[in-house]
Order: structure tokens, then sequence, then C-alpha cells
């Protein structure tokens, strides 16, 4: 223990002098570090805890680190039962096992629409366990800070089939089939649809309603709700039953529900009871290999460094994932924020801090109350809390990341 605690002094000390000289970039500003903790919590998976002394003020932070050259290390999603539900990650870290986790996604948290809850759904794609659970809604429908340029909803942080973290995106790839027709297929157990668009719902919905869908246009969420919908239920690839509005419950193990809004509702309106339909979806990465998992966010940093124009305004509570240049190191890292013990920081801090720790490559995940990190330590039954979350206690949100050890 003796000589783990040394070298982490000796990280610490690396580390600060890299923080001096990469955040907080205006010329009076500094920054110290000193350490708090550190442990391995397996073979691969470390975890610390330092506090950083600031031109405005001090920050509390939290850093895993994820080795996904040990093959017992693995990263996934961390979800509750349903797309549209949300649960504390202490929770789900938990029930699924995984020695550390960290809050994903931003996701519908709030809703404008009377009479339309919100589904508590995240804004980007997700993928757990090479599993397709959603797609991304459209910009415009997004919560969160504002994007900076170049980026999307469509953006994740995720792990490929090769077993090396990356910053991607993911595209929805859907087709609906039926009598010689086809149609696009534009939403995957999303709370948002495209104008003029179809999506599809399965049974890791949930049993929410699914009226949101068609509410607001992809420049602008608070606008009012579509007046042309249509939902069609498809039951082991046979039309059961169709109507004019989306509605709720849970859907059943091979059953389909489609959800068209406008120009989509007229081809679903073309369907009809005892029609056969093929529905195929599929999220493609940008690049090879595919991912087995992803969780969405919005880039902060690429090739090694910063994206131009970030926030460098708001302190807040953050979490961020970063990655290596070769894919084969992930960086969890959460900060306290909103108080007096740990100010929090700015969006362009927190891609300099990802930085600061060999990160070339960088998302911004859910924050403020949402900042939340996990641990179960050697020895622990449970995982818990290890920071200050803003609110006082775990916010319950859409999904995180699970560090596993196998």
């Amino acid at each position: 223990m003796m000589a783990l605690v040394e070298l982490g002094r000796r990280k610490a000390l690396s580390t600060a002098v890299a923080v001096g000289a990469l955040l907080f970039s205006t010329p009076a500003a500094t920054a110290t570090e000193s350490l708090r903790t550190e442990t391995q919590l397996a073979p691969g998976v470390a975890y610390r805890s330092f506090e950083m002394s600031t031109a405005h003020g001090p920050v509390v932070a939290y850093l895993l680190t994820a080795d996904l050259s040990v093959p017992t290390v693995e990263l996934d999603l961390l979800h509750p039962d349903s797309v549209a539900a949300r649960d504390e990650i202490p929770d789900m870290t938990n029930a699924q096992r995984a020695v550390a986790g960290v809050n994903g996604d931003f996701f519908h948290i709030s809703e404008s629409h009377e009479g339309i809850p919100a589904t508590g759904s995240s804004v980007g794609p997700a993928i757990a366990d090479g599993e397709d659970l959603k797609a991304a809604v459209p910009n415009g429908q997004r919560f969160g800070p504002a994007l900076p340029a170049g980026t999307s909803t469509e953006d994740v942080f995720g792990v490929g089939a090769d077993r090396r973290a990356r910053v991607s995106s993911l595209e929805l790839d859907g087709l609906l089939r039926s009598g010689g027709r086809t149609a696009e297929i534009s939403g995957l157990n999303q709370y948002a649809l495209p104008v003029d668009g179809i999506g599809v719902y399965n049974s890791d919905w949930g049993e929410v309603s699914r009226a949101r869908a068609v509410c607001g246009t992809d420049t602008d969420r608070s606008a009012p709700c579509s007046e042309q919908t249509e939902e069609v239920v498809v039951r082991d690839g046979v039309v059961t039953s169709a109507q004019d509005q989306p509605g709720a419950g849970d859907i059943p193990s091979g059953t389909v529900v489609l959800v068209g809004r406008e120009g989509g509702a007229a081809e679903l309106e073309k369907l009809a009871v005892g029609d056969r339909v093929v529905v195929e979806t599929h999220l493609s990465a940008a690049e090879e290999p595919p991912l087995d998992f992803a969780v969405g966010g919005f880039p902060i940093l690429r090739g090694g460094r910063p994206l131009p124009d970030l926030d460098t305004g708001e302190l807040a509570p953050r979490t961020a994932a970063g990655v290596s240049a070769d894919g084969s190191t992930a960086y969890l890292l959460t900060v306290d924020g909103r108080s007096a013990a740990s100010t929090g920081l700015n969006v362009r801090e927190t891609a300099e801090l990802l930085q600061s720790f060999g990160a070339v490559d960088g998302m911004n995940l859910d924050g403020g109350g949402s900042s939340t990190v996990a641990v179960r330590e050697p020895g622990e039954d449970a995982a818990t809390v290890r920071n200050v979350p803003s609110d006082g206690v775990p916010r319950p949100v859409a999904n995180g990341v699970g560090v596993f050890s196998r």
C-alpha cells in the first residue's frame, strides 16, 4: 500500500505539472494538484481523487483509468431495464456488477408540452453489450449545453469490437418493407422523431407514452406537437392494429410499434391490418470496427487538442470520457462543483484536464446534478458514491459508463 501511495504521489506531481501547463490558459490563472486517494480497484483499473487549486477556487475531481489491453477489463453501458427510464449510478453499477461507474448522456429531463410526460430517455445513441438500444434525436430536440461546431447528437464515446475505445458517431440505417413498398426508418426508441419521420419502438423502450416522439421540430423542441400522426403495431411481422395517436404501455417481445409524423404518418397509413411487414434497423459507426458499447455526449477533444470555441464561462460539475492515442486506455473524469469546496470547471477546462492525463480524444457527458461516480473497492460488497453530487443526493439518470473486471 505504501508503494501504491508513493506511486500516486509521483503521478499527482507529474499531472500537476501538466495541468499547470494546459489548464486555465488565461495569463493569471494557475492550477496545482494534491492527491487525496489512489486505489487499484482491479487489474488494469485504477481510481484516484485529487484537489486542484485554481484561479477561480478549489476543484475536487475523481478519475477512473481503465487499461483495455488487460483482457479482464471492459467498458459497457450502465442502464435501467428500459430506455425510457432512469436510475441512480450506484444502483446500476451494483445491479450490473461493475467495479465502478459514472453517469452518461444528457437526457429528456423536463417537458413543456401540456399532457406529455418526460420520458427520461437519453439524447444520443446507446449500445449495450453489442445490442442497439436507441438512436439519436435531432440536434434541435436535445437537452444540454450548446453543441460545439461540427458535432451532433450522433456523436458517441464507445469501445469497438477490437476492444479499443474511441470517440465516434452512430448513424441509424433503417428500412420498412411491405408489399413491394419501402420507407426509410429514421428513429429507434427515441423521445423525438425528425419531421416526416418514422420511428421504431420495441420491448427495450418500456411502458412510457410514445406521444413525445411527434412533438417539436428538428430545430425547436418546444414547437407544437404534430397533428398528422399514425401508430402501427406489428407482431411477428404482421400488422395487427393501427391508430391515429401514439400510445403507451409495454411492448411485448416479437412486437414493434411504428410511429410516424407528417410524411412518415402518410406512409404508415398505407398499411392495413394483416399486411406483412419487414422492419430493419442498425446503428452504423463512422468507421470500422463496429461498436460493442456506446454512449452519447458531445466531443470536446480531438487529435490532442480541445475543440475551438468551447464554453469558458459557466463553472459546473462535470463528467467526461477520454481515450489514449491507441485506444487502449480510457479515462473517466468526474468533477464536483457549485460549492465552496469545489467550484467546478467550464467545458474548455474539462477538455484540458482530460488532455493532461494523456487523452487525445474526449467527450463531455452530462454534468450538473447528474455528475456522479460510484466505486467498489477490493473487499467491499457494493459500489458507493465517492463524489459530492450538487443536488445533495445522486440524481436518477438515463445511463452511464460502467467499468468491469470480468
